[in-house]
């Protein structure tokens, strides 16, 4: 359980980038090149409605059989590229990704907060992955490894009476678990339901249209992770006039100290939590499901040590990612402005 936990959570620090592209040398004769095929559809919405009206992944799935492994598109209120295939993301993720940056949509920034690590480069970033780091040592998950086995006992208990369940959904609430586990620790029942109640509602209305009429999945969700903020505010007071040093996320956040010695704000502070539950619960949750998975056909991999690294190789854990190019990019002809997002 606890090299699971620590080989799961490495996905909270490193961000998959899924391109990989050509510059053109400006020295060279100019060539003639191309946008990528597509379609940017109605001005404003672009695809977005279409999107939304079917699968995700049925939509995209079309489009790469009408476009081949690169098509652009307008989703989500940007300007989109979509790189589909092995050598692309191998492209960006080894030989070009200096020329990306990593990006989200502002629908998705404002659900999880603009100072959350993954949306940052820099010094900053390097800051604040040391801290995550910090926080998933070896010494203070040891000190969670009761309670983790506690909570994975808990979640097999609820499985049994020949009921059908949906293993992934059941993975994201055991990873949910052991997520607050090593941000908070032991938080009060009255915290952990409300934080739980409100990031449900925050994660349902994630990937749904982004729109503040009211009533809307996504209206909802902006109320929620407002709520969310005012939950970790008090948290995080409490925290403050006990003047405790826990070696969890959040005391490991509220100790830190830059090289003028300032401390980050509660703000940073809470972005930071809610962007590490995002980034560690579909991904936790997906190598968990296909573990699961894997050792119901193999029985025989409970014997080997490698049953994690294993079902990393062979199964996916994320669909995609977003970056951003900061320069003009030119892939097997053709051209990728910048400030385009790619995935």
């Amino acid at each position: 359980m606890e090299g699971i936990l620590l080989c799961v959570f490495i996905f909270l620090l490193a961000a998959l980038p899924l391109c990989m592209l050509f510059t053109r040398d400006k020295t060279e004769p100019r060539k003639k090149v191309k946008l990528p095929p597509g379609s940017m559809g109605w001005p404003l919405i672009g695809e977005t409605l279409q999107l939304y009206s079917q699968d995700p992944n049925v939509f995209f799935a079309a489009k790469q059989k009408r476009y081949g492994e690169i098509f652009k598109t307008h989703i989500l209120g940007c300007p989109c590229v979509m790189l589909a295939s092995s050598e692309a993301a191998k492209f960006v993720l080894v030989t070009q990704a200096h020329l990306f940056k990593p990006t989200y949509p502002k629908s998705k920034e404002r659900l999880i907060g603009p100072s959350a690590i993954f949306f940052h480069q820099g010094d900053y970033h390097l800051r604040l992955r040391k801290i995550v780091q910090g926080s998933l040592s070896l010494e203070a998950i040891r000190e969670l490894v009761t309670d983790i086995e506690a909570a994975a006992v808990a979640a097999l208990d609820s499985w049994h009476g020949g009921h059908i369940i949906n293993t992934f959904q059941e993975m994201k609430k055991l990873s949910f678990e052991v997520g607050t586990l090593t941000i908070f620790g032991h938080l009060k029942d009255n915290y952990k339901g409300e934080l739980k109640k409100n990031y449900l509602i925050v994660d349902k209305g994630y990937n749904s249209f982004s729109t503040n009429i009211p009533g809307t999945p996504y209206k909802k969700a902006l109320q929620a992770r407002k709520r969310l903020n005012e939950i970790l505010s008090d948290i995080i007071r409490e925290r403050k006039e006990k003047r405790l040093h826990e070696k969890d996320l959040l005391g490991c956040l509220l100790n830190s100290k830059d090289e003028n010695g300032e401390v980050l704000s509660d703000d940073k502070i809470a972005d930071n939590i809610i962007g590490v539950l995002f980034a560690a619960q579909d991904t936790t949750a997906s190598v968990m499901t296909w573990i699961v998975k894997y050792l119901h056909a193999n029985p025989k991999l409970l014997e080997g040590v490698k049953v994690v690294l294993e079902s990393l190789r062979m199964a996916s854990i994320i669909s995609f990612t977003f970056r951003e190019a900061v320069a003009d990019v030119e892939y097997k002809g053709r051209i990728i402005k910048s400030k385009h997002i790619y995935f």
